[in-house]
């Protein structure tokens, strides 16, 4: 579906609560265990589960129905059982370590498109950042021109292995949602007509995801999935997912008709208006992106200017104009 307006958006419409009555969870990477998070605390999946699930986090993700009642049995034994850390004093891997597919999707938000001069698409846009470029929330960010743009975006995580899905039943097939920042080197993507999205978003480092991966059973009704990116503390994007054109259940759906989606597969759902090509602002060394999301948590990460890549001096056309357009 196209979301119209507020009433056709909610978590009980395009990012609806599941019907379950389990808790939910907080799903984390920490030094490549797997682990839930409760507060600042966290557990080990291997040590409490007795050894019952995998201490791989690729591993543990394809047991969701047993990752629940782990949780369920935390949730009500805190007291009883032995913390395994805070998550303060860790640095946090990417909670989906090593997926096999990582799927976006562009112009996806009402307000993106229109910064863009672009009319809003019949179908999704879809296209691919390679799995080798994610990150964990905390990654350093490694930049190899002077036209690196950020994009906060919404993250979901498939759960099972999904073919031929209808909208209507899509989320049984979501594991949860994360926070993802699709960084993109405009210099890289616009280099030659048409677009390459897939290796000007690919890059070492372009990934970010994270902190935790969040079960839907977990995330709040009335939760309007409220992302916002700050570049050195200064807003630059704010907007919540009802602005999204198509919705989550739309988007599994739509890609399982044309291959088989596997669990671990995670699809950038978009980002909102406010990147900074258009405005002809661009990361710039040493400067920090924040990015959260309202119920999922939030991530920094540091950019960081390395050596020029073979197009990073022939600056395209398309993104001078809005050079042009920032010094008039």
């Amino acid at each position: 579906m196209i979301i119209e307006n507020d009433e056709d958006f909610a978590l009980s419409g395009a990012i609806k609560k599941m019907e379950d009555k389990n808790m939910g969870y907080r799903f984390a990477n920490v030094d490549n265990r797997a682990v839930l998070v409760v507060g600042d605390d966290y557990y080990d999946i291997h040590k409490i589960s007795n050894g019952a699930l995998a201490s791989d986090p690729m591993l543990a993700l394809e047991m969701s129905g047993e990752l629940k009642q782990l949780s369920d049995r935390l949730s009500s034994n805190l007291e009883e059982i032995t913390v395994t850390g805070n998550i303060n004093d860790v640095t946090l891997c990417p909670p989906v370590a090593r997926p096999r597919n990582a799927f976006a999707v562009g112009l996806n938000y009402r307000n993106h498109a229109k910064e863009a001069g672009m009319a809003i698409p019949p179908a999704p846009m879809v296209f691919t950042k390679f799995p080798s470029c994610i990150t964990g929330p905390t990654g350093v960010v490694e930049m190899r021109s002077d036209y690196v743009d950020f994009e906060g975006e919404l993250v979901a995580v498939i759960g099972k292995t999904a073919k031929n899905v209808t909208a209507d039943n899509a989320l049984e097939y979501v594991a949860g949602l994360c926070i993802g920042q699709d960084i993109s080197d405009r210099a890289a993507q616009f280099t030659s007509q048409p677009p390459q999205f897939n290796l000007g978003k690919s890059f070492d480092t372009f990934g970010p995801i994270g902190p935790y991966l969040v079960s839907l059973d977990s995330i709040a009704d009335d939760n309007k999935l409220m992302l916002t990116t700050l570049v050195n503390g200064e807003i630059r994007q704010k907007d919540s997912a009802k602005d999204l054109i198509f919705d989550i259940p739309f988007l599994v759906s739509y890609l399982s008709q044309i291959l088989t989606l596997q669990c671990g597969d995670i699809i950038f759902t978009g980002t909102p208006g406010g990147v900074g090509g258009p405005e002809g602002l661009f990361l710039k060394d040493g400067d920090v992106i924040e990015t959260s999301i309202e119920g999922l948590g939030s991530m920094k990460n540091r950019c960081v200017r390395i050596s020029d890549h073979s197009r990073a001096l022939e600056v395209p056309e398309f993104i001078q104009t809005f050079i042009d357009n920032r010094k008039i």
